[in-house]
């Protein structure tokens, strides 16, 4: 039942999901037959280049792989592609390559149409037997390049073997020579197969049918089968597992005698199965480390146990008289009755009570051990065999089987028994062999198996065993009368909706919805059915949080259905391993809840309250969460009959779910491990209760809440990093429950000692020297209602901003969190023009608001995580864009140029930064904000903002692209007010890490300044800017490294050629200065290294400061650090064969033949003549030491 997990596409529209089902669907035939015969007749031209050879066989997988699925649409055209390759095999001048290509090709045919029905096109006639023999001799079984060859011909040969003449009469062809050794076929065959047996590639399976073939023919059974058997039984018997070649020879005999005794006649194989038997027992295999063995182990005795009993059809056994759908759906209509089908009695035998050989009990229990094989594939063997067993044993020994079967379905028993239980269950019924009278024996297990779930570890096994539980109802679906299902009907629908809706795994959610649609098509008795298989169908259920909240409300609305999916989730899943389970469990009940009110209050709330305070962690976490979604929920429902909810909920139940949090306490269950799962549980209660309004005002629980939320807050340190988020989001909405319901005594007024009790705390926390606890607090204030920010706005607004201040590195998240909660007050306080500045923002404190948060845009704070001041930049823009965006819709007349300039260009900057997701989301405020309506005031150059960012641009534009999002931005340089910010932005793109951002950033950076090439005044703004960028940042590595790349490659484009015609151009002599100044007494390998190429670049302008440039680079050249000596020695070689007109071309050659055999990584002293030669030549003063001060 378990099928592959399909990827469903929510991004694509529409239009992807028709799309996906249409190409599951799309072969219609062998559209590229003629492509595989261009193919096929190539292999003569293209079998000689390896790379021709290598094309032709991909493109021939590809091609063929594309029908694994339909292979049936290859078989009218298997005779001429099989014809066109064998006539390049049978042609005696082929040679041996291209023989083996060949062969090659046929291997795939056969791969993907499978090896029993393409070997049946192979000639075999009684004149290819010996060519075929040949052929197969003359191969080199350790040549691993040619292993398909060699399993095609033993394919082929297996063919041959099928004509009817006693193989001597082809010895009367050998040779009459005395003097020559006369080997019969016959020998030669069954040597070949004993053989390639022993080999490890696949050709050993093509052995074993050859064998299956070979030894079952007439002649050669009455000569060699006894000889063989003997030979197979001595190779397993002295074979051992535990090396890899007993394991190849083991695997090989086994496979043999599996096909021995599946292919031949019982009469002839009857005599030898007890010694098989005997030798199969005396080896063990089930105790083999290889599944593989054991699989075969158990095909062999299924086979010995078929050969052990009479083929016979029994009478017995239970017969459903129609399986076709179509007639079961239009007897249906017409309401007549399908009769059962009796099977020919002629074919049955007539001795029901015939003798059963002792054997067979062995067979039985060999085979029911293997259900309980840790691997499935030898329970899926041994199922099998069971099911074929049962079939020829009389009526009282089969039930005796299905008994045993039964019981490994007790709960001392693993889930591989359980698993191989299922699969015997479903192959019986399929088969007929499971009577409805042990229905009602077998209906209870599977119920169990489709709900078993034990955990193991940090995880859990029995997904397996509930699939298998789904293909057994997919398989009685099919075998079964609806007469003889009916009376467990209503408990198998609803076993099999809980599963496709609530089971944990996408596999079984899927095989349960596919058992049910099963059930509805073939029984016709599940109640809703059709409604429920359109609702729960393949794809519908492959979303768990679809599953949980939406298709539950829906069939939970079938009355048959409601309780038993209540009782599930409450026995359940509120106590499952899984905490994501759990949570969906619990927002499940509170969907659910609507459909049965009364039942939830009086049956499922007691229960739960007395999980909430047990002993199992894990069912006390989901029972806590599911009493405040289901109190919550029945609130919903008494609040539209206008009644409180206590009139639902019983006072005891008010009662329990008040002591809960103290019980707790008592027991110190909000500590450690335990805590990490409490807190937040509870805290969803008081959230959930709050809203509930419950009538707790001024009732001492309320302080021990209060207790919980700031104590959890304070103590987020102590928490793992995975569960801190989920912790602190559930204690800001108990704090945020809380204040609304019970700290007002009137509406919009707060209680004044608990406000400043609140507040003076959460400020204080901001100082604390816990780094989370100062998170905490912030989020704390930004969390408060208006009510309680009423009177004491300025100092929360200076407690954050205060906060956002401190530039410590181990304080970036306590920044981060208190931009958050500058925003969020702002939002939650409101906005008024005339308004107070300590209750609401207004003309007295919007500066200050706007000043906090854009300081936060200037935060790169770098430690072992990164830039983790982006986390800071991201809330801060976020903040930016709620707060303007409240301003702008209340009083717009607040935000002064100097303010929306300031926000604007530092969003400009930050959407053109490097990091994608930021800047994304920095463009994304940015074209918010721009498009806004009403528009926000004093935004610079609005006009020519909308032109480059159009709306059309705005809603398609991807900013996490680089090839979109640069070539728009670097439109922004020609506008005064962002040139500088873009500028910025741009700097660290260009001079980055990463290809494509470097790539495409660069690439839009150059694309401008080609444009503005010929206006002198745009190219005087920008180099302007550029040494602006560079004197701000000086020694800011994060700038200034990035700015010389960019430089570099800058002046190697000639960007500034209309400045090189100047003498001592002012851009030149300034960016030396502060170049100089950038790396005096640096040790950053990778600065100096891209100031050495900046010097190179400015060696093109002309006048002396072509000469300062030059005594850079020579000092340069006795540079303390051996590698920037050989660096600089380098560039200034490169530099003089781009530049030939720097120097005199007298010396040209003896300064280039210096710099580059000279050793520049030997002793300074040594170095230092070198350097002050190059002086002499090049006319520049030589460097002077200066001795280093006292």
């Amino acid at each position: 039942m378990a099928q592959t997990d399909m990827d469903t596409c929510e991004d694509g529209g529409d239009s992807a999901e028709p799309e996906m089902i249409a190409q599951a669907s799309v072969l219609g035939g062998f559209s590229e037959s003629i492509e595989v015969r261009l193919l096929i007749t190539s292999l003569p031209e293209v079998h000689e280049n390896t790379v021709t050879r290598e094309i032709a066989l991909e493109r021939f997988t590809v091609i063929m792989d594309h029908y694994q699925e339909q292979p049936h649409l290859l078989d009218p055209h298997l005779e001429w592609m099989f014809n066109l390759l064998l006539e390049v095999i049978r042609n005696k001048q082929s040679p041996p390559l291209l023989v083996h290509m060949s062969f090659q090709f046929l291997y795939i045919i056969s791969k993907v149409r499978g090896y029993k029905v393409f070997m049946q096109l192979f000639p075999h006639e009684v004149a290819d037997v010996r060519p075929v023999l040949d052929l197969v001799c003359q191969q080199d079984p350790k040549d691993t390049e040619t292993w398909m060859t060699r399993y095609m011909l033993l394919l082929w040969l297996s063919m041959t073997c099928l004509i009817p003449f006693d193989l001597a009469r082809l010895d009367g062809h050998l040779t009459s020579d005395p003097s020559q050794t006369r080997e019969p076929i016959m020998d030669r065959i069954l040597s070949v197969a004993k053989s390639y047996l022993m080999v490890s590639d696949k050709s050993r399976d093509a052995a074993s049918v050859l064998v299956s073939k070979f030894v079952t023919r007439p002649d050669v059974k009455l000569r060699r089968l006894a000889d063989f058997l003997d030979w197979t039984l001595t190779s397993i018997s002295q074979a051992s597992d535990q090396t890899m070649e007993g394991t190849v020879v083991l695997d090989g005999a086994l496979q043999s005698l599996a096909q021995l005794f599946k292919h031949g006649k019982r009469d002839d194989f009857l005599q030898y199965a007890p010694v098989v038997l005997q030798c199969l027992e005396q080896r063990r295999l089930s105790e083999s480390s290889q599944a593989t063995l054991r699989k075969l182990g158990i095909k062999v005795i299924q086979r010995l146990g078929l050969t052990f009993l009479k083929p016979r059809l029994a009478k017995w056994r239970y017969q459903r008289g129609s399986r076709s759908l179509t007639a079961n759906l239009s007897l249906s209509q017409t309401g007549s009755k399908v009769e059962a089908i009796t099977p020919d009695m002629e074919t049955q035998s007539t001795d029901e009570d015939y003798d059963i050989p002792e054997d067979v009990e062995n067979v039985i229990e060999q085979l029911l051990g293997g259900l309980k094989d840790k691997e499935t594939i030898v329970r899926w063997s041994a199922a099998k065999g069971i099911g074929r067993v049962t079939g020829r044993l009389p009526k009282e020994l089969a039930d005796e089987v299905v008994g045993s079967v039964l019981d490994c379905f007790s709960f001392q028993e693993t889930d591989n028994a359980w698993h191989g239980g299922c699969l015997a269950l479903a192959e019986l019924g399929r088969r007929g062999l499971l009577v409805p009278s042990r229905l009602p024996d077998v209906v209870p297990l599977i119920l169990k198996a489709l709900v078993y779930d034990e955990k193991r570890g940090a995880c859990s096994v029995g997904s397996n065993v509930r699939d298998a539980a789904c293909y057994v109802c997919w398989a009685f679906a099919r075998a079964y009368e609806p007469t003889e299902l009916k009376p467990f009907v209503t408990q198998i629908a609803c076993a099999l909706v809980i599963t496709a809706v609530f089971d944990r795994n996408i596999n079984c959610r899927r095989a349960a919805s596919a058992a049910f649609q099963e059930n509805v098509g073939r029984q016709g008795t599940f109640p809703h059915g059709i409604e429920i298989v359109v609702a729960a169908d393949y794809f519908a259920v492959g979303n768990l949080t679809n599953c949980y909240l939406t298709i539950s409300v829906y069939i939970a609305s079938f009355p048959e259905y409601t309780r038993p999916m209540i009782d599930h989730l409450v026995a359940l899943k509120i106590s499952h391993w899984d905490g994501v389970i759990r949570e969906l469990a619990t927002k499940a009940l509170h969907n659910l809840t609507a459909q049965a009110p009364d039942y939830m209050a009086t049956t499922v709330l007691p229960k739960l309250l007395l999980s909430a305070v047990g002993i199992d962690l894990h069912g006390r976490h989901g029972a806590i969460l599911a009493c405040g979604e289901i109190s919550h929920a029945l609130y919903k429902q008494a609040s539209q009959n206008n009644r409180p909810v206590t009139d639902l909920i019983s006072s005891d139940c008010v009662e329990a779910l008040k002591g809960i949090h103290q019980k707790l306490s008592d027991r110190k269950q909000y500590r450690g491990f335990c805590g990490e799962l409490m807190r937040p549980a509870v805290c969803s209660l008081i959230e959930k209760m709050a809203l509930s309004k419950f009538p707790f005002n001024n009732n001492p629980v309320i302080t021990g809440w209060q207790w919980l939320v700031d104590d959890t807050l304070k103590s987020l340190h102590l928490f793992s990093a995975g569960t801190r988020d989920s912790i602190k989001g559930a204690a800001l909405a108990a704090l945020a429950a809380l204040c609304e319901q019970y700290y007002q005594p009137q509406p919009g007024l707060a209680d004044p000692q608990t406000q400043e009790l609140l507040v003076s705390q959460y400020i204080a926390g901001l100082k604390s020297l816990e780094v989370l606890t100062r998170c905490g607090s912030a989020l704390a204030l930004g969390s408060l209602p208006t009510f309680m920010i009423h009177g004491k706005l300025d100092q929360i607004l200076s407690g954050l901003r205060q906060t956002t201040s401190q530039r410590e590195v181990n304080l970036t998240e306590a920044r981060r969190d208190a931009a958050k909660a500058t925003a969020q007050v702002c939002v939650t306080a409101g906005v008024s023009s005339q308004g107070c500045p300590d209750s609401v923002v207004c003309e007295g404190n919007i500066s200050m608001i706007y000043r906090t948060l854009l300081d936060c845009m200037s935060d790169y704070t770098l430690d072992s995580r990164g830039d983790v001041g982006a986390w800071v930049r991201e809330a801060a823009m976020s903040g930016l864009m709620e707060v303007t965006l409240l301003v702008v819709s209340t009083a717009g007349h607040l935000l002064t140029p100097d303010l929306v300039t300031g926000m604007m260009c530092s969003l400009a900057q930050q959407s053109a930064e490097k990091i994608d997701r930021y800047r994304a989301h920095a463009g994304l405020v940015f074209l918010r904000l721009l498009h806004h309506d009403p528009p926000v005031p004093h935004i610079p150059h609005r006009e020519e903002l909308l032109s480059i960012f159009p709306p059309e641009v705005a809603e398609s534009l991807n900013w996490n692209a680089p090839s979109q999002a640069f070539p728009h931005i670097t439109q922004l340089l020609r506008l005064p007010q962002y040139q500088y910010h873009t500028l910025l932005g741009l700097t660290v793109s260009v001079g980055g890490l990463t290809e494509s951002t470097v790539r495409f950033s660069s690439q839009s950076l150059f694309d401008h300044l080609l444009l503005i090439q010929q206006d002198s005044d745009a190219l005087g703004h920008i180099s302007d800017t550029l040494l602006r960028v560079f004197r701000d940042n000086l020694r800011n590595d994060r700038v200034s490294i990035p700015l010389l790349k960019m430089l570099d490659q800058m002046l190697a484009r000639a960007c500034f050629d209309s400045f090189t015609t100047e003498q001592d151009h002012p851009f030149c002599v300034d960016l030396l200065a502060l170049c100089k100044e950038e790396i005096k007494k640096s040790k950053d390998i990778q600065k100096l290294r891209s100031c050495i190429a900046v010097f190179c670049g400015l060696i093109q302008f002309q006048g002396k400061v072509r000469t300062k440039v030059l005594f850079q680079l020579l000092l340069l050249l006795c540079h303390s650090f051996p590698v920037i000596r050989k660096i600089a020695a380098g560039q200034m070689y490169e530099m003089l064969l781009t530049y030939d007109d720097v120097i005199d071309p007298e010396v040209m050659d003896d300064v280039l033949a210096l710099l580059s055999d000279t050793n520049w990584e030997e002793d300074i002293a040594t170095v230092r003549l070198h350097r002050n030669q190059l002086c002499d030549w090049l006319g520049v003063q030589k460097p002077q030491l200066v001795a280093k001060g006292p």
